[in-house]
């Protein structure tokens, strides 16, 4: 077994292992290359109770390879600070840490989400008040509900893996299901 990680710089999370991004590219002879490889940057968010690290995002569907057409959006948009939870048009995947304990922030976004426990255990909670407990390696496929998370420990963090895509609008019953963040706060900033 290896070595635990340390935590990167600028995480939050005690106690969990620091992260590292990996991306791959080709060389000039169309190989398979690491590009960059770089250690999460964590930005906090709710009073240091919750952190985001933004992994990667397109900004279009499909995305363009050619020429590093989509690295280079990718640079340029997190370079603007303008990111919210949904990349128009385009994916964002994230890591969330949740602080012990954590208050759920009810929210929806105009995406399809599949959002997958790496470390502790999370509860989701949806509008009507149904709560699914998720441990390690559970995957919740979230359609643009109205939902939130918590962490279900009084003293350890919890670490979820996001991938949200940008998604046509839902009509419901007839009546348009739009994004709702307003009961988010900083985090609605989603960099």
């Amino acid at each position: 077994m290896s070595a635990p990680r340390p935590e990167n710089e600028t995480q939050l999370a005690k106690g969990l292992p620091g992260l590292t991004h990996h991306i791959t590219g080709h060389n000039p002879s169309g190989r398979a290359i690491v590009q960059a490889t770089t250690p999460a940057k964590w930005t906090p968010l709710l009073n240091d109770t919750m952190a985001f690290n933004v992994v990667y995002t397109t900004s279009k569907f499909p995305p363009d390879m050619t020429n590093d057409a989509d690295l280079q959006a990718h640079t340029a948009l997190l370079q603007k600070k303008e990111l919210g939870l949904v990349n128009p048009n385009g994916t964002v995947a994230r890591i969330v840490d949740f602080g012990p304990n954590s208050e759920p922030v009810m929210h929806r976004t105009k995406s399809l989400d599949y959002g997958i426990v790496l470390e502790g255990e999370v509860e989701m909670i949806l509008d009507d008040g149904v709560k699914k407990v998720m441990r390690r390696g559970d995957v919740a496929v979230q359609r643009a509900t109205n939902h939130g998370w918590r962490n279900t420990s009084e003293t350890e963090w919890a670490r979820m893996f996001f991938v949200l895509q940008d998604s046509e609008k839902l009509v419901v019953g007839g009546k348009e299901l739009g994004e709702d963040l307003s009961n988010a706060g900083d985090a609605g900033t989603g960099h």
